[in-house]
């Protein structure tokens, strides 16, 4: 049976991997990682890693909050070598636990964008997500809605869904927006949102997304990969909501749609140095990179790795080069304004 045009992708990635000073350095064939990525995907990322390297993975998985507990608990203990995990609020988040190491690579610095890695070398992203508007073809015409801010607009009351305050997604959006505007202005847009959303916040991205094809709301903000697993689902319910929204990428006339990313770095007490630094700079080989954009529907960050042509299809678009250290870092502040907003 001929390998499928997804499949062929990969493993055309394959032949691409050039072994890195790190890769050859490494002297351990085993790698201890930590990572709150859930998708099953990833097995596929991490069989080429041991394939190309001979060195094995051992992953412990859980949610963000206990791994990061887990891991300061361990203390010099700890068997992990390298953390991986979505949003860089949660990798700054364990940066400023003191989880981390810095890692200082050629490899990295030559293929990771400087907006998507922290500048002192504790964490890379690896891939990105764009936080966009699926909006109702039928509700909302071509250019009616542009940016960010127009989510205050109140000509929105009522059509406007979006996740919990509590969601990470939303607090680093929150933390661009306080970037570009500061504290009165993103506190008074956070309020416009709240006025116009078309039900309390409650459920994931895919949620909103539902909600919208099913006219609860015109307006849904979400990461672009759970639409883009819509798009390529079966389910005959999927493939109706993909038919009745519209991808808009926000700021295209100013900064750029905000983008947040999938990221690692070295744990602070890694055994396996060598190891770890292979498996991060294989992170960024053409390979692992079509692994993210074809497993996960996510935007590859190496230049010259197209994203699949479902992703493709919606469009290129002006990222926003905001580091991601900065809204990772406004976090905190963002919740603060978001709460004192009512935005539950």
């Amino acid at each position: 049976m001929a390998p499928s045009p997804t499949r062929r992708a990969l493993l055309g990635g394959a032949a691409l991997l050039v072994a890195s000073p790190a890769l050859l350095r490494a002297q351990t064939r085993t790698l201890n990682l930590y990572s709150s990525r859930h998708y099953d995907t990833d097995e596929a990322l991490y069989s080429d890693f041991t394939k190309q390297t001979g060195i094995a993975i051992n992953r412990v998985e859980a949610g963000e909050d206990p791994l990061l507990a887990r891991m300061q608990s361990e203390g010099a203990n700890s068997p992990a070598d390298v953390l991986i995990t979505v949003d860089a609020g949660r990798i700054e988040k364990a940066q400023g636990m003191g989880l981390l190491q810095p890692f200082a690579s050629e490899t990295l610095a030559s293929r990771i964008p400087a907006n998507l890695r922290d500048p002192d070398g504790n964490w890379f992203g690896f891939s990105t997500r764009a936080r966009v508007f699926l909006v109702a073809k039928d509700k909302v015409a071509e250019g009616a809605i542009g940016s960010y801010e127009d989510l205050a607009d109140p000509k929105w009351k009522g059509k406007v869904l979006i996740r919990s305050s509590t969601n990470v997604y939303n607090q680093s959006l929150t933390g661009s927006v306080l970037a570009a505007h500061g504290p009165e202005k993103t506190e008074a847009w956070a309020r416009g949102v709240v006025a116009n959303m078309a039900r309390p916040p409650r459920g994931g991205d895919t949620d909103q997304i539902r909600a919208a094809a099913a006219g609860e709301g015109d307006i849904a903000v979400a990461n672009t990969y759970y639409f883009g697993r819509m798009a390529l689902s079966s389910k005959p319910e999927d493939k109706a909501v993909v038919e009745k929204l519209r991808v808009v990428f926000p700021n295209q006339a100013d900064r750029g749609t905000h983008v947040n990313i999938s990221a690692a770095g070295i744990a602070r007490h890694a055994k396996n140095i060598d190891a770890a630094k292979a498996f991060l700079e294989y992170l960024s080989t053409p390979s692992a990179q079509r692994y993210f954009a074809f497993g996960n529907s996510e935007y590859p960050v190496v230049a010259g790795v197209e994203p699949p042509p479902h992703v493709a299809a919606w469009g290129k678009f002006k990222v926003d080069a905001l580091n991601a250290r900065v809204f990772a870092r406004n976090n905190a502040e963002a919740l603060k304004i978001m709460d004192r907003a009512g935005w539950k």
